[in-house]
């Protein structure tokens, strides 16, 4: 499973990074620190899921997540983010986001939301 990771934060994408590529199958493709690089990744990497956070430079992980889902119906986009507000949870599930956790409390889950991914039970 090819994954891309747009965060702001290199720390978190180390952390996530290392989480992740110790399940088998996963495969980190590329990163992204803002909005344009992250729509620009996804275009030009293909990636089968993007893991986005909401607050990033330029206009966010919400307009990333507007911009990619026509296009790329099939691209499994998962909110990963510290603003886990209702409000920014309706939207993004509005807009077509896949999954949504909050960063503070849910990276287990996301950790095995991506496990279940690899073995085609999500």
């Amino acid at each position: 499973m090819k994954i891309l990771i747009a965060d702001d934060s290199e720390i978190l994408r180390k952390h996530l990074t290392n989480l992740l590529t110790e399940i088998p199958g996963v495969d980190i493709i590329g990163y992204a620190e803002d909005t344009e690089s992250a729509i620009a990744g996804i275009e030009t990497e293909n990636p089968d899921a993007a893991i986005i956070d909401i607050r990033m430079p330029g206009a966010g992980g919400i307009q990333v997540l507007k911009t990619v889902r026509q296009a790329h119906p099939d691209l499994r986009i998962i909110i990963f983010t510290d603003y886990p507000y209702p409000q920014y949870r309706k939207k993004c599930f509005e807009e077509g986001a896949d999954y949504f956790f909050d960063k503070s409390t849910e990276s287990e889950k996301l950790v095995e939301l991506i496990r279940k991914m690899v073995r085609g039970e999500a």
